[in-house]
């Protein structure tokens, strides 16, 4: 009886203290989400159902233009920010020459304001810019770099810049979880390093590449702060990403057209999400 009370007691607590945190996220995040996925079905008097709000979205050019430059980004940025931390992350994790400093200079783009950072990306590549210096030094043309297709590589810099840190902890977090005695016994097997990479590393780190592929997705879709900052509302189309849509459609009080943009976009981050989920499970299950 004294243990159900007790039992009680802190479900009760826990349950409290739940409380400010559920109802912050339903006020803020559940609630909105929920009226938006209305306000996408209703047209601009709040009427009857209607399909014709996602109809316009996807016939419009600039939705187009958005929902294509902002998958580019990610399909090209994700896999390079993975791959070049997971390198630095192996070099880290051996005994290097400054290893320590070099891990806390791969964590400051993670406490560093966005508005200094792109303070700092201006300077380099502005038409005045340090970068436009180099190049005129040695003899080459300038390079309008943000009204050109190179913006679309110079916001992917800037995106695997400030994300890779994060992702080497994580991956670091992975290869220190190893056990080293797997190693050893490559080691008296006559194993090389190759060997050892793709049959024990990278084969223990399944679990950390996929959770570090799913963040790298995940901020994929949030680099619209530093886009927006570098080149204002209305960016050259390569760097046009799908925040701005919604931002413009906002600013232009068109409810219905960024509800119903939000609600393809959380669709397509769900369906990302899961299949990213499914396929992790299946190579779990055929690695063990």
């Amino acid at each position: 009886m004294k243990l159900r009370r007790l039992a009680r007691k802190e479900l009760l607590a826990a349950i409290g203290f739940l409380i400010p945190s559920l109802a912050g996220f339903s006020i803020f995040y559940l609630i909105p989400f929920g009226q938006s996925i209305l306000n996408s079905f209703q047209d601009r008097l709040g009427g009857s159902f209607t399909l014709s709000n996602y109809q316009e979205l996807l016939l419009s050019s600039s939705f187009q233009k958005a929902a294509s430059n902002t998958f580019w980004f990610t399909a090209i940025s994700v896999p390079i920010l993975v791959v070049v931390s997971l390198l630095l992350a192996l070099l880290l994790n051996q005994r290097t020459f400054f290893r320590n400093w070099l891990r806390t200079a791969y964590v400051l783009p993670l406490v560093v304001p966005v508005a200094s950072i792109v303070l700092v990306w201006q300077i380099l590549f502005d038409w005045n810019g340090a970068l436009n210096a180099v190049l005129h030094y040695f003899g080459w043309s300038r390079l309008d770099w943000m009204k050109s297709d190179w913006a679309g590589f110079v916001i992917v810099l800037v995106y695997v810049w400030k994300n890779i840190g994060y992702n080497v902890i994580l991956f670091l977090a992975g290869l220190q979880n190893i056990p080293g005695q797997y190693y050893e016994i490559a080691d008296l097997e006559g194993a090389g390093p190759i060997r050892k990479l793709f049959g024990i590393t990278l084969t223990y780190l399944t679990p950390t590449t996929f959770l570090v592929v799913l963040m790298s997705v995940l901020n994929s879709f949030k680099v619209f702060r530093e886009t927006y900052l570098v080149a204002g509302a209305y960016p050259y189309d390569r760097i046009y990403m799908m925040q701005h849509y919604m931002n413009n459609m906002f600013l232009s009080l068109d409810i219905q057209k960024v509800s119903s943009a939000a609600v393809l976009m959380a669709l397509c981050i769900t369906v990302l999400v899961f299949v990213l989920f499914r396929t992790e499970r299946i190579f779990r299950a055929y690695m063990e």
